[in-house]
């Protein structure tokens, strides 16, 4: 019998990759690893799962393809897959999954662990992920950055830091993860919104005569000409309960919608009610409804844990720039005792996530917030418990087709916001979330003193001239909007 070269090379493999761990005795139960990558879906252009095996002092991991391709990576504490041959093998393994086997060396000697499974989707995810990254602090500004990461490496970079200037970045946004079609918020007194539409980059001065304040929580129409924008008087106040440090709260806010073709403001006293706090607009994929939350006012702080809000609509004719008569209650969540914030439709006009607490608008440091999807064809609502935890589950987004969502979460430590991806499919069902990778994982989060806050989908790198954007919000000069009602 002729044994090919190829078969004795992967048995070679085979039998060399764990000589250490020959002899190790089994464990019974699936490697304890960080992050928890036991049975996950990932995209097959994600950079190297990289672990550790916690209480290890080495560790020895084989990854193997369905076709009986493979590799394996040895370590003191973390693996170090290699990036070109992980890229390989996760291509070729499309559509079904690795197994992954986990030998560890401990105080005893070395114990050997149940194989594990990493499926590998088809359905392609976006280039990377824009997100804000702040360091702990309430009272004065602290560093933090709008940066990007691409998401087939561990390649990151920043594409703004308020070190440029005296200020807070927040509310970034792009229509449906175009890079070149960007709104970008500054608080402070340099206060402008950026906007971005190709290479055309511009400071406005969002405040009129006739709203409360500057546009903020942008959300883009489909068609590009349209931005929904809250505006929210809002406020802080603080705990003195170890497990709830800050709240966050609105002592008014409204909606309006910009007119980018007309540089204009809309708006219509249907979104815009006095007994009525509105805000957190998005537009459905066909772009002729527009989501968003509303509450009753309260007198603040006494009715602050009774401040609930529920998940509205009203029509919007992109033709004209109008906004419907009609407000509808999609989802009654105070007479369910409970608040909705962050309403994101899919893309595919199949679905919409929410996030889901007892009350309040600003649920990041609510531990009871859990997703919820609501399937827009039946009506039907239910907790997204395949990613949901024990503690906070807060604001996502959807990847361009509509397969990937990524949220942010509290459940390492319950206290800073971490990044997940979860794969979604056409049924509504959604796959165990994955952490955010990182090389050597344990290390890089421990290490870590910022918290992970809005998480968007880009579909390829955003290019934002950083010293021009810098300038912009120093000078003095901005563009200032029209407004108009609706008809």
């Amino acid at each position: 019998m002729r044994i090919r070269p190829l078969a004795i090379l992967a048995l070679l493999m085979l039998v060399s990759c764990s000589p250490r761990a020959r002899h190790a005795v089994p464990a019974g139960t699936v490697p304890d690893i960080f992050p928890d990558y036991v049975g996950v879906t990932v995209p097959a252009t994600v950079a190297p799962l990289d672990f550790t095996l916690d209480g290890a002092r080495a560790l020895d991991v084989r990854v193997v393809a369905p076709d009986g391709t493979q590799f394996c990576s040895r370590g003191r504490q973390s693996t170090r897959f290699p990036a070109g041959r992980w890229a390989r093998l996760l291509a070729r393994s499309a559509g079904a999954s690795l197994s992954v086997t986990v030998s560890g060396l401990y105080d005893g000697g070395w114990k050997s662990f149940e194989p594990f499974s990493i499926h590998v989707s088809a359905d392609p995810i976006d280039y990377g992920l824009t997100f804000r990254m702040l360091e702990p602090g309430y009272e004065i500004y602290s560093r933090m950055g709008i940066y990007e990461r691409e998401l087939s490496s561990f390649r990151q970079r920043a594409l703004l830091e308020n070190t440029q200037f005296d200020g807070c970045l927040n509310c970034h946004s792009y229509n449906r993860g175009n890079p070149d079609s960007l709104s970008l918020h500054v608080r402070g007194s340099h206060g402008a919104t950026l906007l971005k539409l190709g290479d055309d980059l511009r400071a406005y001065d969002t405040k009129t005569d006739s709203t409360l304040g500057f546009c903020v929580y942008p959300y883009w129409h489909p068609s590009g000409r349209y931005i929904a924008y809250a505006t929210n008087s809002t406020r802080q106040s603080f705990h003195v309960r170890p497990d709830k440090l800050i709240e966050v709260f609105d002592l008014d806010s409204d909606m309006q919608i910009y007119d980018v073709e007309h540089n204009q403001l809309i708006t219509a006293p249907q979104v815009k009610q006095a007994d009525l706090w509105e805000t957190f607009p998005a537009f459905s994929a066909d772009g002729r409804t527009l989501y968003f939350t509303a509450a009753s006012r309260v007198e603040i702080p006494a009715g602050l844990t009774g401040l609930r809000y529920n998940l509205m609509k009203v029509s919007f004719d992109p033709e004209t720039g109008t906004i419907g008569q009609d407000v509808e209650t999609v989802i009654d969540a105070a007479s369910r005792m409970k608040s909705v914030a962050f309403p994101r439709p899919s893309y595919d006009g199949r679905f919409l996530i929410y996030t889901l607490s007892d009350y309040g608008t600003f649920p990041i440091w609510h531990h009871e917030a859990d997703l919820w999807v609501l399937d827009l064809q039946t009506g039907e609502s239910r907790p997204l418990d395949e990613v949901n935890s024990p503690d906070t589950d807060s604001y996502h987004a959807w990847s361009g087709n509509s397969r990937w969502i990524v949220f942010s979460s509290r459940r390492t430590d319950g206290l800073y916001t971490r990044l997940y991806i979860a794969h979604f499919d056409e049924n509504g069902v959604a796959g165990k979330p994955f952490m955010l990778p990182q090389r050597n994982p344990r290390k890089y989060y421990d290490d870590l003193f910022f918290s992970y806050n809005v998480p968007e989908f880009v579909s390829g790198p955003v290019r934002l001239d950083r010293i021009r954007a810098q300038k912009l919000i120093n000078a003095p000069e901005r563009v200032k909007f029209g407004f108009r009602w609706s008809d």
